[in-house]
């Protein structure tokens, strides 16, 4: 009913906007428009955290403030889960995997209630001290607003695409004050690919967002100002780009392990409970792990590490041993992504954007603090803060030019864009050497999802492989009689028959060229059996199979068909024909 309602009002309009609007001219005012939306929604959403903590932070007696720490974890992760179940009927989608699944496979659309779904549930969970980050759920957010305007104000499909990349890149931008980083976070990590043309929108989308955002929320969220670097820290650069890349490693593997745990417990209360105990007692002892952490990383670049043990209970330590704050900081650093995937995992909503930042930042801090202390070189720390944040965020999100940008705007050390390019270059390159795929991208890649990748590979990923089967193959019993076979085959407008026995399963297929000869023999139509005639099929396919990989199979084989199977029964025919004629609309489908 809304739905029409709108149509209704903006029918005029939309015909007015044909006539004397160009469709260009018309993509930026919509860019625009999903720029402020998007930017409203991020300084709304981090406005609201804030102060939401700052209340129940100061709301507590300073004294029972560590108690405290142990129990907003459950309440806010409680929360969460009530309101996925009863809000939105227990479908919440975290992360940008299924916005990176809805550009790659349906046609950008992503579902109204992403509109308000990650906004409030990642509200409710960071809000009480959830370890997770916001970067995520309002790039989601964004996304969606891009998309639904678009659907909206009826534009086409490659243009809903790239709007929903606006709305990305404009969360982004709007959270960080980062328009750069924002743009190339929407092309390195949403979008597959983008012509240079289509970059006018994004950068004003980006823009916008940004100016919101300045406007609304004060300053950067991170400050260091810094004019040089030396040319002898490079080989500690390289080494800090190890560091990263390694941790980019760890952090990987360890959330999608503690996602597999998480998805064998049954239970949603169980969960909550034995989930949120256990984020309560991380962040009881490391209170740093409360929250995104950012304040963590102000207090390093502050030159101010002291901090890391405040509330905690190795408070006392604090000006006695370098040795106990390294300590704590290296455990605040390995946790990390373990109280992110309780968080999320217990029921809870945020992202691994903020927790990559957060233990980069630990980790540049510990490598040049260790350097400092053995007293053979001396480097600035807050130097290597801000390169560790860049190489654990390129390593972990697989996104260099993001990390680049971002940091460099996020903390003003364009200063440093030498080093970031070494650091973020290396962890990179090695953690796609151990982890090919990103944090975002894994899952949708294990299921047959190719995100990022070449043009083809792309475009038969979108292709639905069942949907190609051809069913209209006659098929034959293995006990039937080659004279049984000629009579079937004078019907048959196909000339290949699968051989099916009683219960479904294939265990053959007969060609007719295989059994030309055959068919002339008339002495033997009662003596030969089909199980006589039939060979093993080349190879099979199973449903759940990749086109890219069939695609592949049929040219190693040099076949143009191949039996399809459905837990192990025949389906029907895969033929390469069918493959390049979804391709070629698909391609068509693209390029209007």
């Amino acid at each position: 009913m809304a739905k029409s309602v709108i149509h209704r009002i903006l029918s005029p309009l939309l015909l007015w906007r044909l006539r004397h609007v160009s469709d260009r001219v018309y993509l930026i005012l919509v860019s625009i428009i999903v720029g402020m939306l998007a930017g409203l929604a991020a300084v709304l959403l981090k406005n609201s955290v804030h102060w939401g903590q700052q209340l129940l932070y100061g709301w507590i007696p300073e004294q029972n403030r560590v108690f405290a720490l142990f129990l907003y974890p459950i309440i806010g992760i409680g929360l969460t889960v009530l309101f996925t179940r009863y809000g939105l009927h227990g479908n919440l989608g975290r992360g940008i995997g299924p916005i990176i699944y809805s550009v790659a496979r349906q046609g950008s659309i992503v579902p109204r209630s992403k509109l308000y779904s990650q906004w409030v549930s990642s509200l409710l969970t960071v809000t009480f001290g959830g370890s997770a980050g916001l970067e995520a759920p309002i790039s989601v957010t964004g996304s969606a607003i891009g998309s639904n305007t678009a659907r909206i104000l009826r534009v086409s499909r490659r243009e809903r695409r790239l709007l929903v990349g606006c709305g990305a890149a404009a969360g982004v931008a709007a959270i960080f004050n980062s328009p750069i980083a924002g743009v190339l976070f929407a092309v390195e990590v949403v979008l597959s690919e983008l012509s240079a043309p289509f970059f006018i929108p994004l950068l004003i989308s980006s823009a916008t967002a940004t100016v919101v955002s300045k406007l609304l929320f004060s300053g950067q969220p991170f400050v260091l100002i810094t004019t040089s670097w030396s040319i002898d820290t490079i080989p500690f650069y390289l080494v800090l780009g190890l560091g990263a890349a390694l941790l980019s490693v760890y952090m990987i593997r360890m959330y999608f392990a503690a996602d597999k745990i998480f998805e064998r417990w049954r239970g949603t209360f169980r969960k909550v409970v034995l989930g949120g105990v256990g984020l309560g007692v991380l962040v009881f002892l490391f209170p740093t792990l409360y929250g995104e952490g950012y304040n963590v990383v102000q207090n390093l670049l502050s030159g101010e590490p002291q901090h890391l043990l405040d509330a905690s209970i190795f408070s006392v330590y604090r000006d006695e041993n370098v040795w106990i704050l390294l300590t704590v900081a290296l455990c605040s650093m390995l946790l990390k992504v373990f109280a992110t995937c309780i968080t999320i995992g217990a029921g809870g909503n945020g992202g691994m954007f903020g927790s990559s930042l957060f233990s980069g930042a630990l980790l540049g801090f510990i490598i040049g603090r260790l350097i400092n202390v053995s007293g053979l070189f001396v480097v600035p720390e807050v130097h290597f803060v801000v390169l560790g944040m860049a190489g654990v965020l390129a390593g972990v999100v697989h996104a260099p030019l993001t990390a680049i940008f971002l940091i460099a705007e996020i903390t003003g050390g364009y200063a440093l864009f030498v080093p970031l390019m070494f650091v973020t270059s290396c962890s990179y390159l090695i953690t796609r050497y151990f982890e090919p795929y990103s944090v975002y991208t894994r899952k949708l890649v294990q299921r047959g999802v190719y995100v990022h990748q070449d043009r083809d590979r792309g475009l038969l990923a979108q292709l639905d492989l069942s949907r190609l089967v051809e069913t209209d193959f006659e098929p034959v019993q293995p006990e039937a009689t080659l004279g049984e076979l000629v009579d079937i085959f004078r019907h048959a407008t196909r000339n290949l028959f699968p051989v099916v026995d009683e219960d479904g399963a294939l265990v053959g297929i007969i060609s007719l060229d295989q059994v030309r000869d055959a068919l002339f023999d008339e002495a033997h139509y009662t003596t030969t059996r089909v199980s006589d005639l039939m060979s093993e099929p080349p190879a099979t396919v199973n449903v759940d199979d990749t086109l890219l990989d069939t695609l592949r199979c049929m040219e190693q084989l040099n076949v143009w068909a191949l039996p399809v199977l459905k837990n192990g029964r025949y389906v029907g025919f895969l033929l390469k024909s069918s493959i390049l004629a979804g391709y070629r609309k698909q391609l068509i489908k693209e390029s209007e």
